[in-house]
């Protein structure tokens, strides 16, 4: 995820704080894992280098200043560039579930027991992740479908994987 194309797409509602940006980036998108506020005060500082937000106002705090941010044209024309481009799509050519089963087959260790342990991770995290989705809001369902999906295309390989085992054993050489 872009930390910095999110930030400046919350900018675009009104000028805030960094606080408020974090507050608002971890309700929407943070549930699993929310902003430190090192950086988006180190994403803020680089969006006001570029030009891409400016300082809005400043007042003073209990401690250092607070400083508002607000989003430029320039940083609306990045957001708008970036929302219209595509997210490359990820093959996942370089799996480390692929490369432990090729492992455990070079090496002579169980590689049908690796494929089982890892089933057994795959349905827990899904039984997690539908709970999650049953008890969450529309947003935490459309984030839970994306990450069941995933781990039922995973779930299809390692029974494909399973069953073709002993080819690969003879392709890789074990």
């Amino acid at each position: 995820m872009s930390i910095g194309h999110t930030l400046l797409g919350l900018l675009e509602s009104g000028p805030r704080h960094g606080y408020d940006l974090k507050r608002a980036f971890d309700e929407k998108f943070g549930h699993d894992k929310p902003l430190h506020y090192g950086q988006v005060y180190s994403t803020m500082s680089r969006l006001l280098k570029n030009g891409l937000v400016e300082v809005d106002g400043v007042e003073p705090g209990g401690g250092p200043e607070r400083k508002r941010y607000a989003i430029t044209d320039a940083g609306i024309t990045d957001v708008d560039a970036w929302l219209a481009r595509p997210e490359a799509p990820e093959p996942y050519l370089q799996s480390v579930l692929y490369t432990k089963v090729v492992l455990a087959l070079l090496t002579g260790r169980g590689a049908a027991e690796l494929l089982d342990g890892q089933r057994s991770e795959h349905l827990r995290m899904m039984r997690i992740l539908t709970d999650r989705k049953r008890r969450g809001d529309f947003a935490d369902q459309l984030i839970c479908d994306h990450a069941l999906f995933h781990l039922e295309a995973d779930l299809r390989w390692l029974e494909l994987t399973a069953a073709r085992l002993d080819r690969l054993a003879r392709e890789v050489g074990a």
